[in-house]
């Protein structure tokens, strides 16, 4: 007992005693943190900052003169903007859940090497990383012969499987569930169906989450499909829609013939800047909040399920 104890004694006391590197690592991390950070901080602030300002003495964390003239150009949207957050918040989750539950079936398929078809399902899911038939070949084909001009389904279908997403859960599979497990629950009977979502499906939630939050981030931000084939505006996603913003103010700043009536609505001053901010907070805004949910599983899931065992 009294060597135990002074084993914790010595234990506590070196984890108290901080060294000199420590306090250098710390520091590190806190300036590379702060670097990291303005950037997004500049942007909130550039958001909210008089478009006459930044044109005269450029973007600054402490503006004089504070507006809303960025926001509201944003916001004059008002029910279209909201109809494109539905939209996109549908496919984010639509999609995604889709994708991780073929992607994790097609994981689990070729992880087995008692399934037949693993070397050739593993050489068939490497194909569209060395060949791919372009944009327009694509296009032909979603718009022509499946008939999904202006469909949700082509805002969802062209993201839901990718190759490396596909390599990294049967990677996991392979290193982190025992094999032992999926032959003990064959003997006891139970199938491929019922050992994939009873036993294998479980035990994939770290991969699950850190793929998942990838492809909803790819989701989130994809606007290119939506601009080759949605049409209506009720299917236009956030993406598109604040383009179009975009494209909007570009005009009215190259157009000498703008009425003054749009200007006095935009406050006397076209805000290209502040907008542009604005429209990056607009983005950006419900990823923040969502990452730090996803962290853990996200750094988890990658770390064990890239490691080759």
């Amino acid at each position: 007992m009294k060597k135990k104890e002074d084993f914790q004694a010595i234990y506590w006391n070196r984890k108290k005693k901080k060294g000199v590197g420590q306090y250098i690592l710390l520091f590190l991390v806190f300036v590379f943190t702060v670097f990291c950070f303005a950037p997004v901080l500049l942007v909130f602030i550039s958001a909210f900052t008089d478009e006459m300002y930044i044109n005269q003495h450029g973007f600054s964390f402490f503006p004089a003169v504070w507006s809303m003239n960025g926001i509201n150009s944003v916001l004059r949207y008002g029910s279209q903007l909201l109809r494109s957050y539905g939209v996109t918040i549908f496919i984010t989750v639509a999609g995604t859940l889709l994708g991780l539950l073929i992607m994790s079936m097609y994981a689990y398929s070729i992880s087995r090497h008692d399934f037949k078809l693993s070397k050739f399902l593993s050489i068939f899911l490497l194909i569209p990383m060395l060949f791919n038939g372009g944009q327009l070949a694509g296009y032909v084909v979603f718009t022509s012969w499946y008939g999904l001009k202006d469909s949700l389904l082509l805002l969802i279908l062209p993201l839901c499987v990718t190759t490396m997403n596909v390599i990294i859960l049967r990677t996991y599979i392979a290193n982190s569930i025992p094999g032992e497990l999926m032959e003990a629950a064959t003997i006891d009977g139970a199938g491929d169906y019922r050992t994939f979502f009873q036993i294998t499906l479980p035990l994939l939630k770290p991969s699950l989450a850190a793929v998942g939050f990838m492809m909803a981030t790819a989701y989130w931000n994809d606007w290119q499909n939506a601009l080759l084939y949605i049409v209506s505006n009720n299917k236009k996603p956030l993406q598109l829609l604040l383009i179009n913003i975009q494209k909007s103010i570009e005009f009215l700043l190259n157009n000498n013939n703008v009425p003054a009536s749009a200007r006095a609505a935009m406050g006397g001053t076209i805000p290209q800047y502040s907008s542009t901010m604005a429209t990056v907070i607009v983005v950006i805004g419900p990823i923040m909040v969502a990452y730090p949910f996803f962290q853990k599983y996200f750094v988890k899931g990658l770390t064990v399920g890239s490691v080759k065992g």
